[in-house]
């Protein structure tokens, strides 16, 4: 049976990725106006999040469900020299809503303040993959539900993804309105084309792995997100060809998800670093309730029950079924991550 917030949740995020991506649209135009070649995205951020913490709040009843765990808060925005940029991030928000405030708009930003704790609630990243957005690539919004420590369902949009399985991926698409997902534990996962929550969504699967074929590998642009030596070396003990597709966001959830790439790996850059809790939780569970395999770099699952950063794990290895196995005793053999128990 579906979690009944799921509904609700889609329809966040759709709003969102609509008013991200008539921002992104504009972006020239937007940094123009504000002086401010990051504005753009900083706009965006704070509109998305506003818009998904108003819907979940006022459309879903139970308190614990109206709890999210967001990236952004205003304090920054509420300076007098960041006047120009609250205005645009109300302006922004209400395309979607024109009878917004100001006020309302940023008490909708804040209210994305729960600490983590307790036994439901959802975690949000407005715009995960900022480079991504600003150099007209990939991005998406993602979105999570955690209860008891376990993602129960994911939600993300990716704005610039092509409906084309045939269409690299790490291209934008600038025809058409981008790809919606949702997932939930043990129940699988689906794909809403062009973002329409009105047609019927196509269940997704991520095939499991095949030796004979060269191993389609997605990563991040940024390098400071994965350790490209690593990823190199960890990648040359493989015999197969290799495809590097590298792509901003957890785009790449859904790229592994829908059967378009075989493994994305985000192998640790620092021993002290721990990935946040909203830059997988709503992608993870797309990808591993599509069939893939997500763990971290030593094989563990990765943990969501400590707060904002997967504390217990480091880095992750997501790949298809029968690859991502081999990459995680790769990844052991190498040492990668054994330096920080």
């Amino acid at each position: 049976m579906q979690h009944p917030a799921i509904p609700i949740a889609l329809e966040a995020v759709a709003s969102a990725m609509a008013i991200t991506r008539q921002v992104q649209q504009h972006v020239e135009e937007v940094a123009g106006h504000l002086k401010d070649d990051r504005s753009p995205v900083t706009v965006a951020d704070y509109a998305a999040q506003a818009i998904v913490s108003m819907v979940l709040r006022e459309r879903l009843d139970d308190p614990a469900l109206q709890r999210i765990v967001g990236e952004e808060d205003t304090g920054d925005l509420q300076h007098a020299d960041h006047t120009p940029v609250r205005a645009a991030v109300t302006q922004a928000v209400q395309a979607w809503r024109p009878q917004a405030s100001e006020s309302q708009v940023m008490a909708a930003i804040d209210a994305c303040n729960h600490d983590a704790s307790g036994d439901l609630w959802w975690t949000l990243d407005p715009v995960d993959g900022t480079k991504g957005f600003l150099r007209g690539g990939q991005y998406a919004i993602a979105l999570g539900l955690l209860h008891n420590g376990h993602v129960e369902a994911g939600v993300l949009g990716c704005p610039n993804l092509s409906i084309d399985p045939g269409q690299d991926p790490a291209s934008a698409d600038t025809n058409g309105t981008g790809m919606l997902y949702a997932a939930q534990r043990g129940l699988g996962a689906w794909e809403f084309k062009d973002g329409d929550l009105s047609a019927s969504p196509l269940r997704i699967t991520c095939p499991a792995w095949s030796e004979n074929k060269a191993i389609r590998c997605c990563a991040s642009v940024e390098s400071h997100h994965t350790n490209k030596g690593q990823t190199s070396e960890l990648l040359s003990r493989f015999e197969q060809n290799k495809v590097m597709v590298r792509l901003d966001s957890q785009t790449k959830y859904a790229v592994l998800a829908r059967g378009q790439a075989d493994a994305y790996l985000r192998l640790p850059t620092r021993n002290d670093y721990r990935e946040r809790i909203w830059d997988h939780a709503g992608g993870m569970l797309v990808a591993t309730e599509a069939g893939a395999v997500v763990t971290d770099v030593r094989g563990l699952p990765l943990d969501f029950s400590h707060g904002a950063r997967l504390e217990h794990n480091r880095g992750v290895i997501a790949a298809a079924d029968g690859l991502q196995q081999r990459l995680v005793e790769g990844a052991v053999a190498m040492g990668i991550g054994a330096d920080d128990t």
